[in-house]
């Protein structure tokens, strides 16, 4: 397989693995992995969250999502958040929904559980879907909704959006792929892909009889308001691997360490905790992380190769890790000096570029005492229009940096696309 050009490499990089952003950019703080549900990947109009103190912000692409969190989408706004476990939810406009249970460790009691409170969601189940289906639900007003494998797109139909729709008010679950299962108190109704099914909402009816109308039937047609939303093109296609790409990456994960293995003490040492040792917990070496990587984007946004030779070592060993169009990923390696210049021409193309850091992470490399050498992790996304065409990247960067002559410089540098 013929591995990417050079200058392809590292125009790449130059875009979307160095994220050269705005001068002075600060990387956004990280909440608990435990408390992580999904990282906004797509946004287009208002999408706002509110946490379980009723304080309310406003997302952004690459912000978080907590467990708890109530997020909705202007009746304008559509989103897809990307979930821990390779899965996505898309919010229609109007769209409001809370995430009450989520666990993505990649075990056999990894579960999710969404209510649903108006609108529609699309939901491409990830790899809970396969680990446990039955911890896999969404919640609404009039039924749950469990999933066997599935694409699909659930939606509550408020009384007064009924209204407004000419359309009955209850819970509607149309499959794309797969199939889900809608339970009312025990009544479950099975729903194919292609097939839509509805529980009408529940009302304070005086004869048992009448309950039988509560109970999930199938549609005839798909309704009106069943109409794609502005990504769902992209989704349609990422839904033809999501089970090829979740197997995958669960697998990464089942075969990765504990996060915090390595500066765990070993179960035979009785000698409390050493400075070092707690240290090299993870974010343990933020702030020069943070300084090296603002001092980089600055250099590059200002199409200063000196500076960006500056802050790496001569010595250097950087790579680069592109997907080609087949989905493989291809490796290219290179000096600090083509990195440099490649870098400073792919900013001549660009326009209208935004970039985020979501994630920034610096903690000691591996053999270090402390912070005198540091690993650096960053996810960051970036997008603009180059040479005429609209792009996004989201990519993993890893560096090791030191210090040298009083300074910080890079003696290790790597991206992954994803």
């Amino acid at each position: 397989m013929k591995p990417p050009s050079l200058s392809a490499a590292c125009a790449l990089l130059a875009c979307t693995v160095f994220l050269f952003g705005p001068s002075g950019a600060v990387a956004q703080p990280v909440p608990p992995d435990g408390d992580r549900f999904a990282t906004v990947w797509r946004l287009r109009g208002e999408l706002t969250a509110a946490d379980s103190s009723g304080a309310e912000r406003t997302l952004r692409e690459g912000d978080t999502v907590r467990v708890g969190d109530r997020v909705r989408a202007a009746a304008s706004g559509e989103a897809v958040l990307k979930t821990a476990d390779a899965g996505f939810v898309a919010l229609r406009p109007g769209a409001e929904f809370l995430p009450e249970r989520f666990s993505a460790e990649g075990k056999p009691s990894d579960s999710l559980t969404l209510r649903l409170v108006s609108g529609g969601l699309r939901v491409i189940t990830g790899w809970i879907g396969r680990l446990n289906r039955s911890g896999h639900r969404i919640i609404t007003p009039t039924a749950t909704i469990g999933i066997r494998g599935t694409d699909h797109e659930p939606y509550v139909i408020s009384a007064e959006l009924a209204k407004s729709l000419s359309q009955r008010e209850g819970t509607y679950d149309k499959v794309n792929r797969g199939g889900t299962t809608m339970d009312v108190d025990g009544n479950t109704l099975d729903i194919d892909a292609g097939k839509v099914g509805f529980v009408r909402a529940a009302k304070p009816f005086k004869s048992r009889a009448l309950m039988t109308l509560l109970l999930p039937v199938l549609l005839d047609k798909v309704p009106d308001f069943y109409v794609p939303g502005a990504f769902d093109a992209e989704l349609d296609r990422l839904a033809e691997g999501a089970d090829a790409e979740s197997r995958r990456l669960l697998e990464e994960r089942q075969k990765a360490p504990p996060p915090d293995q390595a500066a765990a003490p070993a179960a035979s040492e009785t000698a409390p905790a050493t400075a070092s040792a707690a240290a090299s917990a993870k974010g343990a070496c933020d702030a020069p992380a943070q300084e090296w990587l603002a001092r980089l984007d600055d250099a590059i946004v200002q199409r200063n190769a000196r500076a960006v030779i500056d802050l790496f070592a001569p010595d250097a060993a950087i790579k680069a890790h592109v997907r080609g169009g087949d989905g493989t990923l291809k490796t290219a390696e290179f000096t600090r000096d083509e990195l440099a210049q490649s870098s400073v021409d792919a900013m001549l193309g660009l326009q209208g570029f935004k970039q985020r850091r979501p994630v920034v992470e610096g903690r000691p490399a591996e053999g270090a005492k402390g912070c005198e050498r540091v690993a650096v992790r960053s996810v960051s996304i970036e997008q603009g229009v180059r040479n005429g065409k609209p792009y996004r990247f989201e990519s993993l960067e890893e560096y090791v940096i030191e210090r040298r002559a009083g300074r910080w410089v890079a003696v290790r540098a790597e991206t992954t696309q994803r």
